[in-house]
């Protein structure tokens, strides 16, 4: 297997996306039940990316969506302040080693630069979905990245703590890697993925193997 470039996923693989949504509710509500309106911004969120995929709403960027979500533009910026997971900076730091790593977001650029410089994520480059104006697990999404690199789609290498993300990049002829997370949407029986990593420090491990 040749794997000419990483494409990662962003909410949920490398950030804690609900942790810096709730941090930014008890700042601004702390009275309010953070937890439960967790949940309905992000049941928000993936309902609306759901509808624009399907074409039942054309396409607004994530932050028109996290508006709507927050309800103030406030607190839908300070949303977007997610903490990386414990391993991911160094593990990203690892990884550029070897491999040219591109991240791939359901996020706006306004909101995956902003995302991008407070949990120090490295890049050799950051593409949004919005410049395909849809969302994963639409394959034009995907296709940015096979276009960016101007290679065969099975030398990239997707890299996600969602199963579902993992599958639309399948549907293109992406590579796989599973990077389980607390919050994440983990493999049914009928998956199959090349990789299934507990952390990214495995999966670089694991990578390093193949190299050998």
């Amino acid at each position: 297997m040749e794997i000419g470039a990483l494409v990662f996923d962003i909410l949920g693989t490398l950030v804690d996306e609900p942790a810096g949504i709730r941090a930014a509710i008890r700042r601004a509500q702390p009275d309010a039940d953070a937890d439960e309106l967790v949940r309905q911004w992000l049941g928000h969120v993936a309902t609306e990316q759901q509808r624009i995929v399907e074409g039942e709403r054309p396409y607004a960027p994530s932050d028109v969506l996290d508006r709507e979500a927050a309800q103030t533009e406030a607190l839908a910026v300070a949303g977007r302040r997610m903490p990386p997971w414990s391993d991911t900076v160094e593990g990203l730091n690892r990884l550029a080693e070897h491999y040219p790593l591109i991240g791939l977001s359901n996020a706006s650029r306004t909101t995956l630069l902003r995302m991008n410089a407070h949990a120090g994520l490295r890049w050799h480059q950051a593409l949004s979905a919005e410049e395909a104006q849809s969302y994963k697990p639409d394959r034009a999404v995907y296709e940015l990245a096979v276009e960016l690199t101007k290679t065969r789609p099975e030398r990239l290498l997707m890299v996600a703590a969602h199963a579902w993300d993992l599958r639309g990049a399948q549907s293109v002829g992406l590579r796989t890697a599973y990077v389980a997370r607390p919050i994440g949407d983990p493999p049914t029986e009928a998956d199959r993925f090349d990789f299934y990593a507990d952390d990214l420090t495995d999966l670089a491990a694991q990578l390093a193997k193949l190299r050998m």
